[in-house]
């Protein structure tokens, strides 16, 4: 077996404490400390206020009567309360379900119907879809952040309290987060305490953040992206966060400008924004001197880019919700651009070829799959998905095309399924799309399979573009920088890339979209 391990120093991890008291127990000593500022107030949570919030929370949560072991869903865009309500839930014994705030009323249903959520906390913009699938689920009590009428108030819930201290199990379930369902329908991802404790203790050893940093968070809670680097890691770290409710450029700039922000955790299409748009340049951000990036390839031109324009280092990740998410980081310093680094502490890492199974060693291109403390328990309700994903021994199948070089660090190519199948080759998507991307005029690109009668598929890609850029430029340009199978043969030019909210393509609206007749071949 051909394992490779991390060059970091082991970590010990802490196999006694559930999620909140290890949280808690960090946070005790800094609590005059800023934790969350309100980036759109200035609204500030000290480490301390957000302890005794989150355990009046806890208590206003078993007045309405939460049993240990249910599911509360958040169902709102970020704000200053949504920490109090996540750790607050923690603290009674609940299991969170962390809802996409842009789901239709259809998908809401049907997250609450697979985690069988008990409670939902919401805010008036999205009362109407929970109203409209609320008899259709087990939900009993609905409240709201602004206090619509008709719910229960968060604000209310704030005059319980203290809750009592509930001993909770580490190996059990604290989290169920949505897969990023790029390729097909979500999936819960059962992560427990033990799970997320040993990430944060792993990604210190890997050097994320400390009590010294200011971050500046835009990415959604719901997601793991955001909800793991930032309320979990950052707030064991004593970092102060400025929260933002939403991406939006200019208010990320100036967040970073007024707050002095060092460091933080962004997703490729921020950094496509801030390698090419102009309004960049109105702000100061010498202050930022560090920004982690992962929940898709970055690519090493865009990761240039981003870099020689704002004089920061880019510190390239591999992270995923199976994975709680932490699994690989650049380590500050030693930066190798368009890898993923080696692997955090405690995690083993292996290239498995995807016909034959066998183990590859450096620099052979396989499947990426990874052992360690981080992996998640198992998909609910899903142990089909499970014994798929997660091996016998413990491995999880990524899904991701990669290799390793001499040096232990990682490179993903890009993932198993959306792999291009040209004649007898395979052609990697994330590769076209950086050099796209290092086009001065193209802004954004998605490259996809289109079917054809003769090679299987052809590489196909999708460009927003800034000037009047012809489809021959497109197909040209990347020719000169590519193997000759690995050419664009066709191109459409559309309005925006669909992507989540962690950066992914979600290639399977491109491949459903209706294409246009008129696009060129070569």
């Amino acid at each position: 077996m051909v394992v490779f391990r991390s060059p970091h120093p082991d970590v010990e991890i802490p196999t006694n404490l559930s999620l909140p008291d290890f949280l808690f127990q960090r946070a005790a000593p800094r609590r005059d400390k800023v934790a969350f500022v309100d980036g759109e107030t200035g609204a500030t949570l000290t480490f301390g206020e957000v302890i005794e919030d989150s355990r009046r929370v806890a208590a206003g949560y078993a007045a309405l009567g939460l049993q240990r072991g249910e599911v509360v869903a958040l169902y709102s865009p970020n704000n200053l309360d949504w920490p109090i309500a996540y750790y607050g839930a923690l603290l009674a014994g609940a299991v969170v379900t962390t809802v996409n705030p842009l789901h239709t009323s259809d998908e809401l249903r049907r997250q609450l119907d697979d985690t069988n959520a008990a409670m939902i906390l919401t805010t008036s913009d999205l009362i109407e879809r929970v109203d409209q699938i609320r008899s259709a689920t087990n939900l009993r009590d609905v409240i709201t952040f602004d206090g619509v009428q008709g719910t229960v108030s968060f604000k209310d819930l704030l005059d319980h309290g203290p809750a009592p201290h509930i001993e909770l199990d580490p190996a059990s379930v604290c989290l169920l987060p949505s897969s990023s369902g790029t390729t097909g329908r979500p999936k819960a991802v059962m992560l427990t305490h033990e799970n997320i404790v040993a990430n944060i203790i792993q990604c210190e050893g890997g050097d994320f953040w400390t009590e010294k940093d200011v971050l500046i968070n835009v990415l959604p809670f719901y997601h793991l992206a955001g909800l793991g680097i930032f309320l979990n890691l950052g707030f064991a770290a004593g970092s102060t966060m400025v929260l933002l409710p939403r991406f939006d450029l200019e208010l990320m700039l100036a967040g970073i400008e007024k707050h002095r922000v060092n460091k933080t955790f962004l997703v490729p299409p921020i950094l496509l924004a801030m390698a090419k748009d102009p309004r960049v340049d109105r702000y100061d951000l010498s202050s930022l001197t560090s920004v982690i990036c992962s929940a898709a390839p970055v690519g090493r031109e865009l990761s240039e880019l981003f870099s020689n324009r704002l004089d920061c280092e880019l510190r390239e990740g591999f992270g995923m919700t199976e994975t709680s998410p932490g699994i690989s980081v650049n380590p500050s310093g030693r930066i190798v651009h368009g890898s993923a680094g080696p692997l955090m502490p405690g995690t083993e890492g292996k290239i498995v070829n995807t016909q034959t199974g066998e183990d590859l060693g450096a620099h052979e291109l396989g499947e990426i799959w990874i052992r360690g403390p981080q992996v998640m328990k198992g998909y609910l309700n899903r142990p089909d998905a499970t014994a798929i994903t997660i091996t016998p021994d413990g491995w999880l199948r990524t899904g991701d095309i990669g290799y390793v070089d001499e040096d232990g660090y990682f490179y993903i190519v890009d993932r198993l399924k959306e792999l291009i199948k040209y004649k007898a080759y395979q052609v990697a998507p994330a590769e076209l799309e950086d050099v796209l991307k290092g086009h001065p005029d193209i802004l954004d690109a998605a490259v996809v399979g289109s079917p054809d009668a003769e090679a299987g598929e052809l590489p196909k890609a999708f460009i927003v573009a800034d000037g009047n850029l012809s489809q021959r430029e497109v197909i040209d340009y990347v020719a000169a920088r590519v193997a000759p199978y690995k050419k664009i043969r066709l191109v459409e030019f559309i309005d925006a890339i669909p992507k989540n909210p962690s950066g992914k393509i979600l290639r399977r609206e491109l491949i459903e979209r209706e294409r246009a007749p008129a696009a060129s071949t070569a």
